[in-house]
């Protein structure tokens, strides 16, 4: 027998002990009156002659973390979900019998419940003195000594929920990710935007470009799609008379995963009728910083090791043709022709078969991704997308073959796309027929062509401008995270291999 496998089964023996003399070993009967955070809140300096003086008897609830004893005297380190307090447990106080049981049950990880008075330790720590002990969920596996380093990484995301008993830093990672969502909303809802459910099942998956899951409609006998993006509908509610919506919700995309990417992700996007790019750039800006604001109290931003990243205004803005002057070896007389486009992107390290068939401005985009993306460190809006990878944007009148679509990249990532969004169902019959073409052509990720959404349009959508905004890549940037993994509670897995 292993030493863990002895382990678990002296926890057992105590559970079967417990049983005997228990009707439950799991009673669900015990109330906190308290929290570890409210005592330490309620008596900051208070000696142990006042606290004798004041105390009323609390009970508080929580995992047992550490065990230390002394004979007589045992100290342990209660953790709830508030923070961490000392408990002790004497003999003097509990008496015999209720002392013993608790010394020979206890073992780290248990969650039990407590009752008595405050005090205050001779080193001064504000310490809950036992008077009753209740066992209330007995811990049968081991807790780890050490949960950290590359050896155990993929463990930390199967065994989340050990994951964040035994490193705070993680569970305060989720803490703050809730919290830039619930800021999220409280501005969209201030400025006056409804927050709406549109399908996540559905028979055609367009909205972006990218290759969906298929499942299918037992009842129904149906193919079914999961959503890729909830744009399409979200415009129909624009069609159907709402002027400002939005949607925070999963999305799922069957391509690949990496540090950046996950199959099941949560997206932001919002429409407003009468908006523009630029009204939309607006917006993204303030809703940022009201986000960072309530997340981290700060606009000042720390990234990696010794970026920090300023979120106040304004946010730099360049065209994709700067961009790429700017950041490559690239001249803007070259990105006049498609032949200089294409030496300079053969000279910047794009591979000739992977250009070959695309057009100028898929090219342009591609030599963009390629050198420009990971050199955003502040935040930056990118304008002027060919229309060649934007087909549901607005064709920009000034400049024909472009669109009136921004995206905002900050530290080396892409964070958000902002349109002038496209009204004219001509105009989208063409671009839709235009991927229903690549579709036939064998292109997986081709959106689909919509017939009634193309309905809808010709009924009439009013002018509006939209923003799709991804969260997961949002979190990880405000609290700090290298990989989308460390910001997904529970990030999908394959299979543990069988032992």
């Amino acid at each position: 027998m292993t030493e863990h496998s002895e382990l678990i089964a002296q926890r057992r023996s105590k559970l079967t002990k417990l049983r005997e003399e228990n009707k439950t070993a799991y009673p669900n009967t015990f109330q906190p009156s308290s929290t570890a955070a409210a005592l330490h809140a309620a008596y900051p300096t208070q000696t142990r002659e006042e606290l004798a003086e004041q105390s009323p008897v609390y009970k508080l609830a929580g995992r047992v973390m550490n065990i230390r004893a002394f004979g007589k005297l045992t100290f342990i380190k209660l953790v709830d979900d508030t923070g961490h307090i000392q408990l002790s447990a004497s003999l003097d106080v509990m008496g015999e019998e209720a002392f013993k049981a608790l010394d020979t049950m206890l073992d780290l990880g248990d969650i039990i419940g407590v009752e008595g008075k405050m005090t205050r330790t001779n080193k001064g720590e504000l310490t809950l003195q036992i008077e009753k002990a209740h066992m209330l969920a007995k811990c049968l596996q081991p807790l780890p000594d050490k949960w950290h380093g590359l050896e155990n990484i993929e463990q930390r995301y199967r065994q989340r929920y050990v994951d964040l008993l035994m490193n705070p830093e993680v569970k305060d990672v989720f803490v703050k990710r809730s919290k830039m969502i619930r800021a999220i909303r409280e501005y969209l809802d201030n400025s006056g935007f409804l927050e709406v459910e549109t399908p996540i099942l559905q028979v055609l998956a367009g909205g972006t470009i990218a290759r969906p899951f298929d499942t299918h409609h037992n009842a129904l006998d149906m193919p079914l799609k999961l959503r890729i993006a909830p744009e399409l509908f979200l415009k129909r509610l624009l069609v159907g008379g709402f002027t400002q919506v939005y949607e925070l919700s999963r999305n799922f995309r069957n391509e690949g995963v990496s540090t950046k990417h996950n199959p099941e992700f949560t997206m932001l996007e919002w429409y407003s009728a009468y908006g523009t790019r630029e009204s939309m750039m607006e917006i993204m800006e303030g809703l940022l910083r009201h986000a960072a604001e309530k997340t981290l109290g700060t606009l000042q931003v720390p990234y990696g090791e010794d970026e920090i990243v300023d979120l106040a205004p304004p946010f730099t803005r360049l065209t994709m043709k700067d961009a790429v002057v700017k950041y490559t070896d690239t001249t803007a007389a070259e990105l006049e022709s498609m032949e200089g486009l294409t030496t300079a992107a053969l000279r910047n390290g794009l591979k000739a078969d992977k250009i070959e068939g695309l057009g100028y401005g898929e090219l342009l985009q591609t030599l963009f991704e390629h050198k420009v993306e990971e050199q955003l460190i502040q935040p930056t809006f990118i304008t002027e997308y060919p229309m060649a990878t934007s087909p549901l944007t607005r064709e920009d009148p000034e400049n024909p073959g472009w669109t009136q679509r921004s995206e905002l990249y900050i530290i080396g990532r892409e964070h958000g796309e902002l349109y002038s969004e496209l009204n004219d169902p001509d105009d989208q019959r063409k671009r839709l027929e235009d991927q229903r073409a690549k579709a036939a052509a064998g292109d997986a990720e081709a959106m689909p062509f919509d017939e009634d959404f193309l309905n809808a349009l010709e009924i009439g959508m009013p002018p509006a401008g939209g923003v799709g905004l991804g969260i997961d890549r949002l979190a990880m940037f405000l609290t700090n995270q290298p990989s989308i993994r460390d910001v997904l509670l529970f990030p999908l897995q394959k299979p543990k291999p069988q032992e």
